[in-house]
């Protein structure tokens, strides 16, 4: 809320827990098993900073596309708490300038309102933005290089927006035939969110603390982003999966859910979800050249997801059940050619998991940072070992029944040695073996 985002932003003590919010957030997604996220509106700054400190290396994340404060008009959508409100075409310029000269990937403004702050029946989507500022916002991010996303809840809305320049559409909503055909001929992209809509549809509003106007809303929002993800699917308009982790019930760990949804909602093969998710979402983002599929070259982003007696998580299609308490151990990757990712996993106790992360954490280093060092370090050692000390360290002395089987075997070669015939390297160089 905008209540809360100010009393995150009013001084650096609250910023700083803003800022580990954040980054929580952002490793529950790579831990959850997403290597990569845009994020599409933010408090300040925080997801830029956070993309530059993982890229650094400072700390564990997912890769990050970022495009903080969003941008609409003042009473806009999510205006005050992660979107500017610009009450001039001067100030939408600026804003969009500002945030492109501190680096973000993508421009997000707010086209039209949503169901949390919908005031009539049947109207999940008011128009906020004229057609005019969006194709100002537009304009200015392109000649800039930036692609620009914008949240839309309204059939209205997804016509200004494509009309207008907007690269890619978040959520959606009903759209004609005629509106199809223009998404697919100006090459525009949509982003099915089905994971907000569905707890505002169908729970009870004693549950959600929502109100009637919401919860029917909701199911109207609902309804236009299922029929606009398969009829955009039908006309071969690329359409991506996402999850709006801001609104309720919807979790930083929920993408899996968000295959599940269009699978069973939109009726489409789960295989085919799976692609959406992963080498669609990369396309549109345009980090398809580094991920999104498993092929030499790319970067190759692998993330194992420690399930202990998961056996029926939506029927266990998108989850596995690991076994003995036995976990795998995915090193992620990220930024390496898959031709250098040669071991991916190993198996390993839940106790010697337990054991290897806890020295790890004394040693302020990663759990891979770690077991790879001791590896590396335990090599070198050997390596430096004469052969007497090796013999001492990793030979054991045998048994007196090995004993007995050496003996046996060196005496019945002893008495055996005059069948034997001396070869010389001359006999070998010349063949006269």
């Amino acid at each position: 809320s905008r209540k809360v985002a100010g009393l995150v932003m009013s001084n650096k003590l609250f910023q700083k827990i803003g800022r580990k919010m954040c980054r929580d957030a952002v490793q529950t997604e790579l831990l959850s098993g997403t290597t990569t996220i845009r994020t599409v509106g933010g408090l300040g700054h925080f997801d830029s900073d956070l993309r530059d400190q993982i890229n650094a290396g400072k700390i564990d994340g997912p890769r990050i596309l970022s495009s903080d404060m969003a941008v609409t008009i003042p009473g806009g959508h999510m205006e005050g708490s992660v979107a500017y409100g610009a009450k001039s075409d001067q100030e939408f310029i600026k804003f969009i300038t500002d945030n492109v000269n501190y680096g973000v990937d993508w421009i997000k403004i707010m086209i039209t309102g949503g169901v949390l702050d919908a005031k009539v029946r049947g109207e999940p989507g008011e128009m906020k933005m004229t057609a005019e500022q969006v194709k100002l916002c537009c304009d200015t991010a392109h000649k800039l290089g930036k692609k620009v996303c914008a949240h839309v809840e309204s059939p209205k809305g997804i016509e200004v927006a494509i009309e207008n320049g907007v690269d890619s559409i978040e959520h959606g909503a009903q759209m004609s035939e005629r509106i199809v055909k223009r998404f697919k001929e100006l090459n525009r992209t949509l982003v099915c969110t089905l994971s907000p809509a569905i707890p505002l549809a169908k729970f009870d509003p004693a549950v959600t603390g929502g109100s009637e106007i919401q919860r029917y809303n909701s199911e109207v929002l609902l309804d236009g982003i299922v029929d606009a993800t398969e009829d955009c699917i039908k006309a071969g308009v690329k359409v991506g999966l996402g999850t709006d982790t801001v609104c309720p019930f919807v979790t930083h760990y929920d993408m899996w859910r968000e295959l599940e949804y269009a699978h069973y909602l939109c009726d489409l093969d789960r295989k085919y979800c799976l692609y959406l998710a992963t080498l669609n979402n990369a396309e549109i983002i345009d980090v398809d050249k580094e991920t999104g599929s498993i092929e030499v070259g790319k970067s190759a982003d692998f993330v194992g997801i420690l399930i202990k007696n998961a056996n029926n998580v939506i029927g266990g299609k998108f989850m596995t059940t690991i076994e003995n308490n036995m976990y795998s151990v995915y090193n992620t990757y990220k930024g390496e050619n898959m031709s250098k990712a040669l071991r991916k996993n190993i198996t390993m106790t839940q106790e010697d998991y337990d054991l290897i992360s806890e020295n790890a954490k004394k040693r302020h280093m990663s759990f891979s940072e770690f077991l790879s060092s001791s590896a590396l370090q335990r090599i070198k050692e050997d390596e430096a070992m004469d052969l007497s000390e090796y013999l001492r360290k990793y030979c054991k002395k045998a048994s007196k029944e090995e004993q007995e089987d050496i003996e046996r075997i060196l005496k019945d070669f002893d008495e055996n040695l005059e069948d034997f015939k001396e070869i010389t390297i001359d006999d070998v160089l010349h063949g006269k073996i």
